[in-house]
């Protein structure tokens, strides 16, 4: 029996989500290929449908180049990042443990003043 409460429903939206992510490769893929497809009747497309033995590997080292520079580029300009603060910011559990770790940085700013009050006298 399968039960229907939150958290199997969430953690059945992670699985979607991360399917999600599987089939976007995919779908890259194929935009390449239609991609190909289109220039098929031309020099640089008989080319590569000719040689398919070499074009494919070929084709799929520069789709996995083209994501290695993409990922690159938004990690360097930190949309990554960003994204996760937003994602955090809006998380209660991420709010409550942030504000969590302010009460114990006041609570040991308190402590070494103390101690250090304590030490100058």
């Amino acid at each position: 029996m399968i039960k229907l409460n939150k958290k199997s429903l969430i953690r059945w939206k992670i699985y979607i989500d991360r399917a999600r992510m599987y089939i976007g490769y995919i779908q890259f893929l194929m935009i390449g290929f239609v991609f190909l497809e289109s220039y098929k009747e031309t020099s640089w497309g008989q080319l590569v449908f000719d040689n398919l033995y070499y074009s494919i590997p070929v084709l799929f080292a520069l789709f996995i180049l083209l994501q290695l520079i993409l990922g690159r580029i938004d990690t360097l300009l930190g949309f990554r990042e960003e994204e996760m603060r937003n994602a955090s910011a809006t998380n209660p559990v991420m709010r409550e443990l942030l504000n969590n770790v302010k009460d114990l940085q006041q609570e040991v700013r308190e402590l070494n003043n103390k101690l250090n009050n304590k030490n100058n006298q």
